[in-house]
């Protein structure tokens, strides 16, 4: 073995030990932890002193007392043996992914589109732990607060990596219902008759896009209800409460199974909201992020 390798793997078991009695307070307490007797964890600490020259505990009968040059000893061991837990982590990670993943997606499209995709990714990565927030609150991923978090609309200028998941199409839905006993809108300006029911955030003033021969216009809408996902808001057009503005992968089911239809269509702008996932990239970026990303793009892609 090379002599170098050699000193090295011996000052990294030196580090191991001294931070290790310290912890368990006694040369006993080290020896059942290391798996060595009390006098060769002793003989062990004689030969650290030795080699760095200055002592480092004080012995007693009843305690062991680091000197200064042992409390800068230990705190330089403790940053050490972290230093080298994760540089390991980080070559494990390269192998079998592991390790907490924590993700943030919005209410309704991390319940129907996310969620039903955990399972499956579960099974193929076993190692990695799925810690999973649904929120409409924007979690802040260059703070730590998430790995993964999955945005809707234009996204900020930024250190962090955006990967395009897909793209959301909105579309104006109401109930059967509803539509029987209020009229079906025939033009965008109908709406002022009817109870439109809004997301309760972004805008002072809820309003719709609309396209009318072949200009992009605006209009101002009012309701009763206001909520802060799209999918609430569905349910609440399902229920023959109003009519809602949601994306389209909210109601498709609704749609399908015509508890909903799809109004105004021929004035629908076409507006769609990109979306992607935002994550810390880079030649660090851990396993984990990296295989659910790749696995969220395969399924959610087009």
């Amino acid at each position: 073995m090379n002599a170098k390798i050699g000193l090295g793997a011996d000052r990294a078991r030196a580090l191991e030990l001294f931070a290790t009695v310290m912890r368990e307070g006694s040369f006993s307490g080290a020896g059942r932890v290391l798996g060595l007797t009390p006098s060769a964890v002793a003989r062990s600490l004689d030969r650290i002193e030795a080699r760095l020259g200055v002592r480092l505990l004080l012995r007693s009968t009843r305690a062991l007392t680091a000197t200064a040059e042992g409390q800068a000893y230990l705190q330089m061991a403790r940053r050490i043996l972290a230093d080298l837990d994760d540089a390991e982590q980080q070559i494990a990670d390269q192998g079998a992914p592991r390790g907490r993943l924590r993700i943030s997606a919005a209410l309704s499209h991390g319940r129907l589109c996310i969620v039903p995709l955990l399972g499956e990714f579960a099974r193929l990565y076993p190692h990695i732990l799925v810690d999973f927030a649904l929120t409409d609150t924007i979690a802040d991923v260059a703070a730590g607060q998430a790995d993964v978090a999955i945005r809707f609309g234009p996204l900020g200028d930024s250190l962090l990596t955006a990967r395009k998941l897909g793209e959301s199409r909105r579309v104006i839905v109401a109930a059967p219902d509803y539509l029987a006993r209020c009229g079906m809108p025939m033009r965008p300006e109908d709406l002022h008759r009817h109870n439109c029911l809004n997301f309760n955030f972004r805008r002072v003033e809820p309003v719709w896009p609309f396209r009318v021969e072949g200009r992009d216009v605006t209009l101002s809408v009012k309701g009763n209800i206001e909520a802060n996902n799209g999918e609430t808001l569905g349910q609440l057009a399902a229920a023959g409460v109003g009519i809602a503005r949601v994306g389209a992968f909210s109601v498709v089911d609704d749609i399908a199974a015509g508890r909903l239809i799809a109004v105004l269509d021929d004035f629908n702008p076409g507006d769609v909201e990109l979306i992607h996932a935002v994550f810390v990239g880079g030649g660090n970026m851990p396993a984990r992020v990296r295989v659910f990303v790749d696995f969220l793009a395969a399924r959610l892609a087009g």
